[in-house]
């Protein structure tokens, strides 16, 4: 009981932490603001955003995109006092336990994914998100779920990446049926990961239920390659997370995911089963 009160205290450390940031850039925002001699209204005309959400960024309400960042130090003048924050800005669109995963995730020059309960957040389409975000419990607010939908579908840009990551899927086939969101919404995520499995560095394996061997029931985890030559392993549940850099729980976990691709249908196997299963929503 003692470990999950410290958990529970470090992820609200955590979270507090990521809002303290946003409320700190939307300070310094506002300053160069108002220093520059700009309303809202014409400011936000000459970064693209509405003063409505000028208003948010600077009470901290909601998180600014990157792209946000760096030209509203262009247009004010901040001499790099915005985009020195805009790391951290961006890691406070994610949970607390999600947050060192995600940086990790953006740099890598591998991945190797098993999905047991949901289609992994980089195959996700934004109706699928949504509904994921929309099914949490607690009930996450609106202005949450919007914030969240942008940061996953923004971790999306992997795929844009050159270098190309090289990126592995096995995921279970009940994920794949389960209507997330509705028939017509599963149908476009099915139709999205057959898309992307066509990508020369991405390769998509179904695991199907009736396979009699699984090497993987204790649960989804995901393999990271990183830029500095280093495997580093990511298991999730239950908003808990855990990153394993210990070379025998990582090797461990290595080798589960050797086995699971072995078990699973091949890429091309999946991809008709895939079309298979759209056919039948």
């Amino acid at each position: 009981m003692q470990d999950a009160e410290v958990a529970t205290g470090q992820a609200k450390a955590e979270d507090d932490t990521g809002s303290g940031v946003v409320t700190a850039f939307g300070r310094q925002l506002k300053l160069l603001r108002t220093r520059a001699g700009l309303d809202r209204l014409e400011f936000g005309k000459q970064v693209g955003y509405s003063a409505e959400s000028i208003a948010s960024f600077e009470q901290g309400r909601r998180i600014p995109q990157p792209r946000f960042i760096e030209r509203a130090d262009e247009v004010l003048g901040g001499g790099g006092l915005l985009t020195a924050l805009k790391e951290e800005v961006a890691r406070a669109q994610y949970p607390a336990y999600f947050r060192d995963a995600a940086r990790l995730e953006a740099r890598a020059v591998g991945l190797s994914v098993y999905a047991v309960y949901a289609v992994p957040g980089l195959l996700q389409t934004e109706e699928y998100a949504r509904a994921v975000f929309q099914m949490q419990r607690p009930l996450l607010s609106d202005e949450v779920i919007d914030q969240r939908l942008e940061a996953r579908l923004a971790r999306q840009a992997i795929f844009d990446r050159r270098p190309a990551p090289l990126m592995s899927f096995v995921i279970e086939e009940a994920v794949l049926r389960r209507p997330v969101g509705g028939r017509e919404v599963i149908r476009k995520t099915l139709e999205h990961i057959l898309h992307v499995g066509q990508l020369r560095n991405v390769e998509v394996q179904v695991m199907p239920i009736d396979r009699e061997d699984n090497a993987a029931l204790g649960g989804p985890f995901t393999l990271i390659d990183t830029d500095k030559r280093q495997r580093i392993a990511y298991a999730e549940v239950q908003d808990d997370s855990r990153l394993y850099t210990d070379a025998t729980k990582v090797h461990e976990l290595e080798a589960r995911y050797g086995i699971l691709r072995s078990q699973a249908l091949t890429p091309s196997e999946s991809s008709a089963f895939i079309e298979l299963l759209m056919g039948e929503t």
